[in-house]
């Protein structure tokens, strides 16, 4: 029986709430409705690549729930596994929220999490049969985000990569340190028993400082105008410390304004480093999901066997295109990112 997946990712969904034209929350009258998802995130921009994607997790059966699940699967993402339990009105389990605000000028991005009590936090053990998800599909997916929410989630995400190894099933992890739900040192010690399955590990230089200890010879405390050989020399101490992993990739970003970053993603690939072109004065409609798209152009090039140099242009193109598009999702297709990374330019298109 062959591959029925490609991709497989698990974790938690949270509506997402933005004010629109760059509102402050207590300023707005109304808000738009997204999805916050990681891997969910990962799951439709593969399918949007081309992939054949699923997406695990538990979600309170509620409106919420269903507008997850529905948007999932309108993007062609199987939604088979998100296992729904009663909504019981009392809010003892619930469906997460975020609300996110969307900067401007010297103003940055602000993300507020409304996640305690998520459904996710109920799962059994066994209740997840992940011997059956993963042995028809290709890669899974994971990210810090859901190893920080809770011992529950901790346990899932080693027993799916776990599993997955088991399987010969490839996996990656996006780092995603998030300083308001966990700390450094509890980070560090719950991807310490992480790393030893791990394929492929992306995240920016916060990340590996903060949940691995190692840091680049050039920290700024903002985490910005990275340039890619420090990074290299990150990438390449976690390869040395990790011989399991395969690849080490990042994007980096110099935030000039809200509105206009310098864009670039580098990969450090069995031993070799690459870098895409840098994308400068890249203009923003929103910036939340840039990571997500880059992880997502990474697995989707592995996965269809494309030379290391293609996949970070790829991963480059799809990433910078992102922030063109409200919410978290890339609607760019793999056409549009290829001329982009062949050098395209933004005339109009007839």
């Amino acid at each position: 029986m062959g591959n029925q997946f490609d991709v497989v990712g698990f974790g938690e969904a949270m509506i997402r709430f933005s004010p629109m034209h760059h509102l402050r929350l207590e300023q707005a009258a109304e808000l738009r409705l997204a999805i916050a998802a990681a891997e969910l995130n990962v799951a439709v921009n593969v399918s949007h690549l081309g992939l054949k994607s699923k997406w695990v997790s538990k979600m309170v059966d509620t409106w919420s729930g269903h507008f997850v699940i529905n948007h999932g699967r309108a993007h062609g993402v199987d939604m088979s596994d998100v296992h729904l339990v009663p909504f019981d009105g009392r809010g003892k389990v619930r469906n997460g929220l975020c609300f996110v605000e969307i900067g401007v000028g010297p103003r940055p991005n602000r993300q507020i999490y409304d996640r305690a009590h998520s459904a996710i936090n109920t799962i059994e053990e066994g209740e997840l049969d992940w011997k059956k998800i993963l042995s028809n599909t290709k890669w899974l997916h994971n990210s810090g985000i859901t190893t920080a929410l809770s011992d529950v989630c901790v346990r899932e995400v080693i027993t799916s990569m776990k599993t997955a190894k088991e399987l010969g099933v490839r996996n990656s992890i996006d780092l995603n340190y998030r300083s308001t739900l966990w700390t450094p040192e509890a980070a560090q010690a719950v991807i310490k028993e992480v790393m030893p399955y791990v394929d492929v590990i992306i995240g920016n230089e916060e990340d590996f400082e903060k949940m691995l200890g190692i840091m680049t010879e050039e920290p700024d405390g903002e985490y910005s105008k990275l340039n890619p050989e420090s990074y290299r020399k990150v990438a390449e101490e976690v390869s040395d410390r990790y011989p399991n992993v395969q690849v080490v990739g990042t994007t980096l970003r110099n935030a000039k304004t809200g509105l206009l970053n310098d864009w670039q993603t580098v990969m450090l690939y069995e031993g070799e480093f690459y870098t895409s072109r840098k994308y400068e004065d890249l203009e923003i409609v929103d910036r939340t999901g840039g990571g997500d798209s880059f992880a997502s152009a990474i697995i989707y090039s592995m996965i269809t066997g494309q030379d290391p140099q293609y996949a970070i242009d790829l991963a480059g193109a799809y990433s910078a295109l992102c922030h063109g598009y409200f919410g978290d999702w890339n609607w760019a297709t793999k056409e549009e990112a290829e001329r982009v990374m062949q050098g395209g330019t933004a005339r109009v298109i007839r």
